[in-house]
């Protein structure tokens, strides 16, 4: 191996990967059978495990050739920059090497498109494949899924990948046309489809045979770009909840647009997304996830856009005062939930702690709760103070100034590889 030119190649090649967002590990399980890595052990790029726990991906593209010219990728063919490409045995030597030196605990690789959709998945396949078969490798790998390629493909992935994923990229199917006019939407849905039947299917043959092979078993997901065409939030959620409920997706991913180019099709290259805009999007993506809430609940066509300055789940609870207050002591799980500052942990102990003893608000802060937010929206049974403030029309400017959110000042950016 020519040490120089590797070390270039991953220069240009895990900068290139920056982009794509979508690498967490989270459901990865498989468990270590004597050879090396242990996708579920807790730990170059940082990304969590659905528990929380911090693990570190070699994140690269296989190449930044492509044969697209999508106007907001950096990859782009008609774009000025150095080009580099991997072969398969580079990429599996890279991964054992680096896992070796206990600089990694898995592999994210993804690809530009050279020559046919069929041809880039089949290098990315072999990777995962040399990586379980030859090398024993069982840590985590994250492929994604090349739109257009073969079913037949897609499926022998499964079986070697702990997740998929097939980037939506442009929210909708007009903004992907306008700025990625090669790219067809129905090219993206089917690989996606594929690996939901794939899942289903290994569950249900899972009851009757204990032996039947894995297939992605950490699911798949997908990752969108927000603010390179004009889409509102309330649109960008509704595209999420529909691939949770019908595709049966593990993870949407939020990208705000980072400017690469100037062109009239895209915002001006001193436009970027502001990062709280992403923030409110996973805040979002949560309440839709893990706290009942629908997406026509969070926003609606009077309000199509987040508030950000205040949190989705804050902002919906002003808007709708007649639902509160919440007695802790009688209320269900599921309006517990909304009421702001009050997790789903929170909202477990507060539901089972609450049969052998009257809840206060110092209970409430020893199980976890934002007392700070939550008090203006409870009623504890010996009746609470601060409900005087909830028809205060002052109320919002009242919670705003009492909270200090961990985002206000700065945000921590992705981690580059080197």
């Amino acid at each position: 191996m020519n040490f120089d030119r590797t070390k270039e190649k991953l220069e240009i090649l895990a900068d290139a990967a920056k982009y794509d967002v979508s690498c967490s590990s989270s459901g990865g399980k498989r468990k270590n059978n004597g050879g090396l890595g242990d996708s579920s052990a807790s730990g170059i790029c940082h990304t969590y495990t659905e528990d929380g726990r911090c693990v570190s991906l070699l994140k690269i593209l296989l190449t930044n050739h492509c044969i697209y010219d999508c106007i907001y990728c950096v990859s782009r063919k008609s774009n000025d920059i150095k080009r580099a490409a991997f072969t398969v045995e580079e990429v599996v030597d890279l991964t054992i090497s680096f896992y070796r030196r206990n600089y990694i605990e898995g592999l994210f690789l993804s690809s530009g498109i050279f020559k046919d959709a069929d041809t880039t998945m089949e290098r990315l396949v072999r990777v995962a494949k040399k990586l379980r078969n030859e090398h024993n490798f069982n840590g985590y790998i994250h492929l994604k899924s090349i739109p257009g390629a073969s079913d037949i493909l897609m499926q022998e992935a499964a079986l070697y990948a702990d997740r998929l994923s097939v980037n939506l990229e442009i929210p909708t199917e007009s903004g992907l046309k306008l700025l990625a006019p090669d790219k067809n939407r129905e090219d993206m849905l089917q690989p996606m489809r594929i690996v939901q039947k794939g899942i289903q299917q290994y569950k249900d043959e899972k009851k009757t045979i204990k032996s039947v092979p894995k297939f992605a078993p950490a699911g798949q997901s997908t990752q969108m770009i927000v603010g390179a065409t004009n889409e509102n939030d309330l649109q960008i959620i509704k595209v999420a909840d529909h691939f949770y409920q019908n595709y049966g997706m593990k993870r949407v991913y939020y990208s705000g647009y980072i400017p690469v180019t100037v062109d009239n099709r895209l915002p001006a290259i001193t436009a970027e997304v502001p990062v709280l805009r992403e923030n409110r999007l996973y805040q979002s993506d949560w309440l839709m996830r893990f706290y009942g809430f629908k997406a026509d609940e969070i926003l609606d066509s009077n309000m199509p856009f987040l508030d950000l300055e205040v949190d989705p789940k804050l902002s919906w609870a002003l808007r709708h005062l007649e639902q509160f207050p919440v007695n802790l002591q009688t209320a269900d799980y599921k309006m517990i939930l909304r009421i702001p500052g009050i997790g789903v942990k929170t909202a477990m102990k507060i539901v089972s702690s609450r049969r052998f003893q009257v809840l206060n608000i110092d209970n409430l802060k020893k199980l976890g709760a934002a007392v700070n937010r939550a008090k203006y929206f409870i009623d504890f049974s010996y009746g609470n103070p601060f409900l005087k403030h909830l028809t205060d029309l002052n109320l919002r400017k009242l919670i705003i100034g009492g909270s200090q959110s961990k985002f206000q000042n700065q945000f921590s950016q992705q981690l580059t590889l080197f």
